[in-house]
């Protein structure tokens, strides 16, 4: 198995998604202090600055997307398939969600929701090609 641009692709957001939680732990330990930033969240657990909970959140939808496009990359890869559609969907993805993180945190709604298309759009590209490439 070749590494392919899309399979690079895969390993750049699946860093970065590693890495999503970062920002926000590193904040809750600033502001609450490490023992309680690495406890349990009770009823009595302060609440998170806004930009806190939004990069929270663009986490858990980083991670949701990402378990549909990296199976579609390696069936790619497993398939032997690489095309000029499926490189250019895969590095729109990377980038949409990339900038779809930064955004939410950053509490920019509408930029958000375009990237979140633009990434989806990208992961619903590059199954049409793996399909097409098979007919």
């Amino acid at each position: 198995m070749k590494y392919t641009p899309e399979l690079y692709g895969l390993t750049v957001i699946s860093a970065a998604t590693a890495l999503m939680w970062v920002p926000y732990v590193v904040a809750r330990m600033t502001t609450h202090g490490v023992l309680r930033a690495i406890g349990t969240p009770g009823p009595d657990y302060p609440a998170d600055a806004p930009w806190v909970d939004r990069a929270r959140r663009a986490h858990l939808n980083a991670i949701e997307n990402l378990a549909v496009f990296a199976p579609l990359v390696l069936v790619g890869a497993i398939i032997d398939v690489s095309t000029r559609a499926t490189v250019l969907s895969a590095q729109i993805y990377v980038a949409a969600r990339l900038i779809h993180y930064v955004i939410y945190a950053a509490g920019i709604p509408v930029i958000r929701t375009l990237a979140f298309l633009i990434g989806a759009c990208a992961t619903i590209g590059l199954a049409i090609a793996l399909l097409l490439s098979g007919a």
